[in-house]
């Protein structure tokens, strides 16, 4: 008896005896439990800046950090400024400088605004032209006075004012005193524990709005509004076109209006369950976390068809409503358990990652598949059998109560006709699919991998048919990415064309800044160099410009330049003083800290070189410093969080193989003591994912911050298909079945069923790529491309792996085996070995 496996028919005895003696109980429980998690669902709080997630705990970020801290500028990221973007064809003409003027002066009146600071172009100039204009008023009254000669002048003039020509666009021409863009910073003050910078900037951009000229509001309020609001909008997007689809091909699987509202209540249920949780539990809702309902759908519509189609089955041989339940409940529900372990395996190997909100994802898709499982082995059964009940009592007709595919139908004639292929040489075929598989696998490790803080906000311009949408679905309106855009191409700053290098001194020593200098020569080739030396601009930038401008202080370098390079090398506290006293001072506390023992140093590098290629080289050249040197800036904390990213994704994937793997190779030990069965099931799976990787290539689609969990969410969904076929093949190879009538009960019953599982699945998860979002359409198309493959291969590679198996299992040789199937005629389509 020990040979017979595990015996589980007293476990399932009592579970039918639950689900199909007290239905009503068990739906009114279920129902219940439906009530109270629901209480969550209001509780949800949606994630705001998300990129910041993605680099916490990394060395590059934390340097940038203390760059942004320890050094001023515009664009050193001040969580309570507000930008204003202003273009044009001459943003310094009075008129654009009068505009910009009047929408400070109407925020600095608005007391809830907490304007503290305006600095910008139109400020600065108004300055320039009367000293004593302090108040805004004044300002305004000073440009409007002002004849088009003396404001011309005074642009001239202001141009050598700190931080003027930072707060004008690339194009800024000093003899016609124009530019096309230019940037203000309004400075807001906020009480301790006072956080409404969303608040504040939204009510800044509600004065632009009304004001005339192209003026935008940028800041991290107006992102991270932006950042929620899109996660809103997709789902108003994506979920009706989700819902429709999915319930236009329910009605095809189910042909049955009650077995269709069954379906969807227990859907429902689902939902409800996990968006609870996820209030209860204070998860963050983000981006990554709108695939999980479409996830759900995914297994639970598998699960739904599955009981139906099976029931259909029983129903079919004759037996009565509860007879056909509980052979259906016996038969699936520990195909349903494995599906559900492998599914959580697959899903909570991203607990590993290093970000939070992939560990979040991991957390939420684990526990809404665990409810998932309850509510389709537990909640549906039962209603079915009380509705049926019902049918029966008041003699409603049914109207479509047969399996999706029998023998007769076109469905139930051509899937059996793979294992016909299949079995004309079984091994060949198997060494095929590992020959595409291990190309696959090598090509598809080539795969783009990428992150940038665009891939979590809406792109600058919207699909047509998003504009176009009608309310209540029409999206918000989204400027953050069009902000960005306009900065990085106008404006030196926002240029990601360069590197930081962040260095520890003390830098009052005499050679401190002569040892960087030096460093300079030869630099990597990703650098830019003019002729030997690679372009900078440092501290030591600074003093030079200002020596240019000032004789004085020109004779002060000399005199401390003992080798006449333009680097002073000795007496640097005297010179920092000087600085610090003249009109550059604002410039050299860019680029050197207060306490004067650390600077930064900014490399122009290539553009059309690779985030990859200088990063590394970065690091590498950040060993020739003298002093401690870290290199920083988006380039190398990008690189950084891809490369963890591209790590994380296949951790996550081998460990949910691995777990997977062994799980079932012990399920298949315990229930049957056949655990070569676990590799036959896992085996399409591999396919899978190494073909999915392949496409991921061709497709110019890249592992990025969403679509990393791809490849371990693949094998937790896509395992089901096999699982199916694998559970419902040995249960008819171990009832006495050979193994061609074992293939064809399993690919005309589990087929069938796994055919509309597919179409609903892999519709349902492709209309994401309607979501706003590039990032989730990239998810969405992935998911629905995963899960056709692992359809395809259940159908294709099962089959093939299941007759050498088979082989083994009869204690008979392969090779005689397999030359015997080559002399003889198949047997399959109509007659049993």
């Amino acid at each position: 008896m020990s040979d017979a496996g595990l015996d589980l028919e007293p476990t399932l005895n009592t579970i039918n005896s639950i689900i199909l003696g007290h239905p009503l109980a068990v739906v009114a429980a279920f129902l219940a439990v439906t009530v109270l998690l629901s209480g969550g669902v209001g509780m949800i709080e949606t994630v705001e800046d998300q990129s910041d997630a993605f680099s916490e705990n990394i060395a590059a970020q934390e340097a940038l950090d203390a760059v942004n801290e320890e050094f001023g500028g515009s664009f050193s990221g001040d969580d309570e400024s507000t930008q204003l973007l202003q273009s044009g064809d001459n943003v310094l003409s009075r008129q654009s400088l009068l505009r910009s003027l009047a929408v400070i002066e109407q925020t600095n009146e608005r007391a809830e605004l907490r304007l503290t600071d305006a600095t910008g172009p139109a400020t600065i100039i108004a300055q320039q032209l009367d000293p004593s204009a302090d108040s805004y008023d004044a300002q305004r009254r000073a440009i409007s006075r002002a004849s088009d000669t003396e404001i011309r002048n005074a642009v001239r003039q202001s141009a050598d004012r700190p931080g003027f020509q930072s707060l004008v666009g690339n194009d800024f021409n000093r003899r016609s005193a124009s530019a096309g863009a230019s940037l203000t910073v309004l400075t807001h003050s906020f009480p301790p524990q006072d956080d409404n910078l969303q608040e504040v900037q939204l009510g800044v951009k509600d004065i632009v709005e009304r004001s005339d000229g192209d003026i935008r509001v940028f800041g991290l309020g107006i992102t991270n509004s932006e950042t929620a609001n899109v996660i809103g909008d997709s789902l108003g997007i994506v979920m009706p076109a989700v819902l429709g689809l999915i319930l236009l091909f329910l009605i095809v699987a189910y042909r049955d209006p009650f077995d269709l509202i069954l379906g969807l209540v227990a859907l429902l249920l689902s939902l409800l369950w996990t968006f609870g949780f996820i209030g209860y539990a204070g998860i963050p809702f983000d981006q990554n976390m709108i695939s999980v309902p479409i996830l759900l759908l995914a297994v639970g519509i598998d699960f739904g068809i599955h009981i139906v189609n099976r029931y259909r089955e029983e129903k079919g041989r004759g037996f009565d409503v509860r007879e056909a339940m509980t052979i259906t409940n016996s038969q699936l529900a520990v195909a349903f358990l494995i599906v559900t372990v492998t599914t959580v395996f697959g899903f909570g190997a991203n607990l590993t990652s290093n970000f939070a909100p992939t560990r979040n994802f991991a957390i939420v898709a684990s526990v809404g598949i665990i409810f998932t499982f309850l509510i389709f082995s537990f909640f549906l059964p039962a209603a079915k059998i009380i509705a049926d009940r019902n049918r029966k009592r008041f003699n409603i007709p049914s109207f479509g109560s047969s399996p999706l595919a029998t023998e007769e139908s076109v469905l139930g004639r051509a899937l059996p006709a793979v294992a016909t292929v299949s079995k004309r040489a079984p091994m060949t075929f198997i060494l095929l699919f590992l020959v595409v598989s291990g190309g696959a696998a090598a090509y598809g490790a080539g795969v783009d991998r990428s992150f940038e803080q665009e891939d979590f906000l809406p792109p600058e311009e919207l699909p047509d048919y998003i504009e176009g949408l009608p309310d209540p679905f029409a999206p918000s309106e989204y400027t953050a990415a069009g902000s960005i855009n306009f900065i990085e191409d106008n404006f030196d700053a926002g240029n990601d064309d360069e590197i930081t290098m962040y260095i520890q001194g003390p830098f009052t020593n005499g050679d401190s800044l002569e040892t960087v200098y030096r460093t300079t020569r030869d630099p990597p080739d990703t650098y830019l160099t003019t002729g030997d030396r690679a372009e900078t601009t440092s501290i030591i930038t600074i003093i030079n410009d200002y020596a240019d401008r000032d004789p004085e202080f020109a004779a002060l370098v000399a005199r401390n330049d003992r080798n006449n390079n333009g680097v002073p090398d000795s007496n640097l506290e005297q010179i920092y003083d000087a600085l610090e006293a003249s009109p550059a001072a604002d410039r050299a506390d860019e680029y050197l800290t207060e306490d004067r023992r650390s600077i930064r140093v900014e490399f122009a590098v290539e553009s059309d070189a690779s985030q990859g290629e200088i990063t590394a080289d970065s690091r590498e050249y950040a060993e020739d410093f003298r002093y401690a040197a870290t290199p920083t800036g988006t380039i190398v904390v990008f690189q950084a969080v891809t490369d963890l990213i591209f790590q994380s994704a296949f951790q996550s994937l081998f460990l949910a193989i691995g777990l997977t793997g062994v799980f079932l190779v012990g399920v298949y030990w315990l229930l049957d003591r056949k655990p070569l069965l676990g590799v036959v099931n896992v085996f399409p799976i591999l396919v899978t994912v190494a073909v999915l990787l392949a496409t991921m290539r061709i497709l110019g689609l890249s592992l990025n911050a969403v679509t990393a969990t791809i490849l371990s969410i693949t094998v937790g969904v896509g395992v089901a298909y096999s699982v199916h076929m694998t559970h419902r093949f040995i249960d008819e190879y171990t009832a006495g079945a050979s193994t061609d009538k074992s293939l064809k009960i399993t690919l005309q019953g589990t087929g069938g069923a796994l055919v509309g599982s597919m179409l609903t699945t892999s519709i349902g998860t492709g209309a994401l790529v309607l979501a706003i979002s590039p990032i989730l359409g990239q998810f969405g198309l992935l998911m629905a491309v995963s899960v056709f493959y692992s359809f395809v291969t259940a159908i294709v590679v099962f089959p093939s792996a299941a007759y050498v198996w088979a082989r083994y299992d009869q204690g008979g040789s392969l090779r005689g085996w397999l030359s015997e199937q080559t002399n003889s005629t198949p047997q399959f389509a109509g007659q049993d070995d």
